[in-house]
């Protein structure tokens, strides 16, 4: 299966200081993939080379199949970016500014007319379209610069911030539109709201100090750091010394009269000893719960452990 967006070596120095290094992705299917880093991490820097904003100083960037170096306007054509600040001409109205869009992307006079009312449909600005972007609330600017990264069909859409500054029923709505549009191709999606990357996105690309710390399925991402806590409940709850005796357990915290949190060493064997301990005392077990680690404290600990590299 031909990638859809490949990297090889991707590095970038400003003056001697190198923003990435050796940076390699590959994305073969539809769906949302988030691109996570922290501020200076190298996110931006990676977006704006994939999308031809800015030349690399090394590797090589293949937008389905095609070199970016070799032949730009094909690569360019097969992406949609939206930056996080959307490129708008205030003074025009919708259709005025997606027609400029799509001019400026060489799509042709025909298939740009029936591609206007298409993508307008789909990013419910058709009621809009005559309406002068200054005059649009954040929400439906978000909308256009979504429908102007669209337009033209591309394999690839790249969205910086996408909900950025949009109040909650517009990024729901925004949210709504990106899974969407992740039915027909590839999108990245560049978000410093962790729970917006879990809630949208299928797998993970994690970019720290330049170097790229992660890169799998969202359900590796959230099993990543090994849990460290129960949450148990019990009919006839013993006391809080008898949980921390087990083997493994390492603390007890009492939570109600029945239940309590037990921070423990990760291993499987402590859920079957507290089972069979509960069996053996009567304590009617009725609850044994793994706690995840937040996204929050997977991302603090992919940080960490990029400083290392």
């Amino acid at each position: 299966m031909e990638s859809i967006i490949r990297t090889v070596g991707l590095s970038h120095r400003y003056s001697t200081a190198w923003a990435i290094k050796d940076i390699n992705i590959e994305i073969k299917k539809k769906g949302i993939f988030g691109l996570l880093g922290s501020n200076g991490a190298g996110k931006s820097t990676t977006m704006n080379i994939i999308c031809g904003v800015l030349k690399q100083t090394q590797g090589d960037v293949l937008i389905n199949g095609i070199d970016k170096k070799k032949d730009p306007i094909e690569a360019k054509k097969q992406i949609g970016f939206l930056p996080q600040v959307a490129p708008l001409y205030l003074d025009l109205t919708v259709r005025e500014y997606l027609t400029f869009t799509g001019k400026i992307r060489l799509m042709d006079t025909a298939v740009l007319t029936s591609a206007l009312d298409e993508v307008m449909e789909k990013c419910g600005l058709t009621h809009m379209q005559d309406r002068l972007l200054k005059n649009l609330s954040g929400g439906y600017r978000q909308r256009v610069g979504i429908a102007q990264a669209i337009i033209h069909k591309p394999r690839l859409v790249v969205l910086d911030e996408p909900t950025n500054g949009l109040d909650p029923v517009q990024i729901i709505e925004v949210r709504n539109l990106i899974k969407e549009i992740a039915e027909e191709r590839t999108v990245v999606l560049s978000s410093h709201i962790l729970s917006e990357i879990q809630v949208l996105c299928e797998e993970i690309i994690m970019i720290e100090q330049g170097r790229l710390v992660f890169s799998d399925s969202m359900e590796a991402f959230n099993n990543y750091i090994a849990p460290q806590s129960l949450l148990v409940d019990f009919e006839n709850p013993p006391a809080a010394d008898f949980l921390g005796n087990i083997n493994g357990v390492n603390r007890v915290e009492k939570i109600s009269q029945r239940s309590f949190r037990m921070f423990y060493n990760g291993e499987k064997a402590v859920n079957e000893a507290i089972i069979s301990r509960s069996m053996e005392n009567g304590w009617r077990l009725t609850q044994l719960t793994v706690e995840k680690n937040s996204i929050d404290e997977i991302f603090k600990q992919l940080s960490k452990n990029s400083k290392n590299i």
